[in-house]
């Protein structure tokens, strides 16, 4: 099984992207993890909000592996605790299909990209810059997977 993350959103600040590359190396025996960029809908005055979502949206089903689960981060999704995900991702290995995970863009998915999602996960209530949210679920996975392995990494 492999991973990837789909997300809006272009040229990540450095500590994210080094923060992302230590969690997707750490993952890497587990669960290979990769990085889609996918570029963001046009905004600004004059601009169409929802037609800005709806070419982002295009652009990020395109980039979902075929007969992959999809998991949409969405803030009205389902809440998971650490150990919640590590169950879930053993049902997921169980399956036997690859996953990819996506992040829409500032208003969040275009409606189409909420309907091809097999779930919706919510990283809590409060609202992340969507770069961190990219660091969080690397970060989570990387932690279920550890859980899965016995590995200590994880102490509740």
């Amino acid at each position: 099984m492999k991973a990837k993350l789909i997300a809006v959103g272009e040229r990540a600040p450095a500590w994210v992207a080094e923060g992302f590359a230590e969690y997707r190396k750490r993952l890497s025996h587990w669960l290979p993890l990769d990085l889609v960029e996918v570029e963001p809908g046009l905004r600004g005055k004059g601009r169409d909000t929802a037609r800005a979502m709806s070419d982002e949206g295009g652009r990020v089903l395109a980039a979902v592996p075929r007969d992959a689960l999809v998991v949409a981060l969405d803030g009205r999704g389902r809440l998971h605790s650490s150990e919640d995900l590590a169950q879930r991702l053993e049902h997921w290995r169980m399956q036997g299909r690859d996953l990819a995970f996506l992040i829409g863009g500032p208003e969040g998915h275009a409606p189409d990209v909420l309907a091809r999602a097999d779930e919706r996960w919510s990283l809590g209530p409060l609202t992340l810059p969507h770069m961190l949210v990219r660091l969080v679920l690397a970060e989570q996975l990387y932690r279920a997977a550890a859980m899965l392995a016995n590995h200590p990494y994880h102490r509740a």
